[in-house]
């Protein structure tokens, strides 16, 4: 099929996007969890036999999609493709081959088309629960943190794999909720397989050969051209984290050539103690995300588009944690790759690039404690997500509560309240929590909740920003950082470790505001008697920052 015509190649690559588009929204619809069907933290593409990424869903993470992108390369040399029969679904939730912790599943399905193989469908969306120390820091390593699943089959020539579902089963505080996931996932790659294989006989191919070749080339000469309308050079920037034992310095080198970007991580401190660790897989997916975000951002998501961007660092530093490290909140740092990576492009492309911002999620882990489940047999396990401001925009302001890098929604109240013993008592935006700035940075949020019951909740936090704030650009002043307490107390947690949260008692989450761009003096007066008006910045500091 080499002679396809370049405008029906065109019609093919949209009609391939339509199918991926549907298959992620196949899992959203059929998911049992909320982070999955309220929040999309999830990933969907095709790919090509080579396994090379022709199309993803628009509906998902970085984490999931770019790691997915190299996990399906993995699992097909793993598995490989002689063994490969219809109907087989492979399945995975190893950190370093899949999304970077235990709590992403991550499937695999062969589509063939006339009794050939002609390419794959994969997705990866986050289970609550997967027994051990759950999603929390606390694990000295990855045997701490739950059920680790090689590669291997979870339906066989459309048979489910029984003894695997109630391995899994056993091993969770939510069994009907993982199940419930596992099969969406499954759903999600039939879909994709069925739509796939409809377009080629709709179109009468054999094969995605020349379709593949087309999309992944024209993508990948897309993306060297923009790379080569940036100054060549070598740029650096650090970032400070909180960590968990001590704070932890972040550093990037952002090489740029001709056609080509290299980052490495090379000074970056080594890997924490406590599951805080990122393996490079994740690192890479939110790190490459960032560059596409600014460098040819108009293309789409593919295995061509990806290849002129390379991440490397060394073993054993916090962004290539190597097993059996324990990596369970391995987002609250690797959230934080592209403020890092902006640091480097920012001196290469000041115009276009924004401030700081919140980054990484503020993520709620909440269950029920072991006396709770002791007394009377009822345990649960929710990871709700809230987020922070981004930074402002050159030329726009921040963007508030509002997920980036992630781009996972936030948790809703009544879902959140009909789903755990929760209750939501206050949700509002963060006055003063934007960067002062000509453009302000966005906003971060105030949560206020308490057990709905008699029992005690349990919060495993992990969280960054508490103490080093977003920080803003050219004379911008930086966001507010995030503030964790209980309200009897009012004083400040720590970003990271076991919080008990008393029947009764409140506690207050407040996320960070991103950094303003240009000094605050410069702000258009009507933009602030506006930013006053609707309660955003306070007159106080009208007064402090922009007179």
């Amino acid at each position: 099929m080499s002679n396809i015509n370049p405008t029906k190649l065109q019609v093919l690559w949209n009609r391939l996007l339509a199918v991926v588009e549907e298959q992620g929204q196949a899992l959203i619809r059929a998911a049992f969890s909320p982070i999955v069907r309220e929040c999309g933290d999830i990933s969907a593409g095709v790919f090509d036999r080579q396994g090379r990424m022709l199309a993803q869903a628009v509906t998902g993470t970085p984490g999931h999609i770019n790691t997915m992108a190299e996990a399906v390369l993995t699992l097909r040399k793993i598995i490989q493709p002689q063994n490969m029969k219809p109907g087989n679904i492979y399945v995975t939730n190893d950190p370093w081959i899949a999304s970077g912790h235990l709590n992403d599943f991550l499937l695999l399905m062969p589509v063939f088309h006339r009794d050939k193989l002609i390419g794959f469908t994969a997705c990866t969306s986050h289970l609550v629960d997967l027994g051990g120390l759950g999603m929390g820091p606390e694990g000295s390593d990855i045997f701490d943190e739950g059920l680790l699943i090689p590669p291997c089959a979870l339906v066989e020539q459309g048979e489910i794999n029984e003894l695997l579902m109630n391995i899994i089963r056993a091993n969770s505080r939510e069994p009907i909720a993982n199940e419930g996931d596992i099969y969406a996932l499954t759903a999600c790659c039939e879909r994709g397989a069925n739509r796939l294989v409809e377009m080629m006989q709709e179109f009468k191919l054999d094969d995605l050969d020349t379709l593949a070749n087309y999309i992944v080339e024209t993508s990948q000469r897309g993306c060297e051209k923009a790379i080569a309308e940036v100054p060549n050079g070598v740029y650096q920037s650090t970032l400070m984290v909180e960590g968990y034992e001590a704070d932890v310095q972040l550093k990037a080198t952002l090489t740029i050539s001709d056609q080509s970007m290299l980052l490495d991580f090379n000074g970056t401190d080594p890997c924490s103690r406590k599951g805080i660790n990122v393996p490079l897989n994740y690192a890479t997916a939110y790190s490459v995300f960032a560059l596409r975000c600014i460098v040819g951002s108009n293309i789409p998501n593919n295995a061509g588009s990806l290849a002129p961007f390379k991440v490397i660092a060394p073993e054993g530093c916090i962004l290539n944690a190597r097993a059996p490290a324990p990596v369970a909140m391995r987002h609250a740092i690797g959230q934080l790759t592209p403020d890092l990576v902006y640091g480097c492009l920012y001196q290469a492309l000041p115009d276009r690039v924004p401030a700081e911002g919140a980054s990484c999620m503020y993520d709620l882990p909440l269950r029920s404690t072991p006396e709770t489940a002791q007394s009377d047999g009822h345990q649960f396990a929710i990871e709700l997500v809230f987020n922070g401001g981004t930074g402002a925009r050159p030329g726009k302001d921040g963007l508030s509560a509002t997920a980036f890098p992630s781009g996972v929604w936030g948790s809703q109240v009544e879902t959140t309240e009909a789903a755990a013993p929760v209750l939501i008592k206050k949700r509002e935006l963060r006055k003063d929590s934007g960067g002062a700035g000509r453009y302000r940075g966005g906003l971060g949020q105030r949560i206020e909740l308490q057990p709905s019951g008699d029992d005690d909740l349990l919060l495993f936090l992990s969280v960054e920003r508490i103490r080093f704030a977003a920080r803003g650009r050219c004379g911008g002043k930086d966001g507010a950082v995030g503030r964790v307490s209980i309200a009897k107390d009012d004083e400040p947690l720590p970003g990271k470790g076991v919080v008990r949260i008393p029947a009764g008692e409140t506690l207050i989450f407040e996320t960070p505001g991103g950094g303003g761009i240009g000094s605050p003096k410069e702000r258009d007066a009507k933009s602030l008697a506006a930013d006053v008006r609707d309660g955003l910045v306070s007159p106080q500091n009208a007064r402090e920052n922009y007179s």
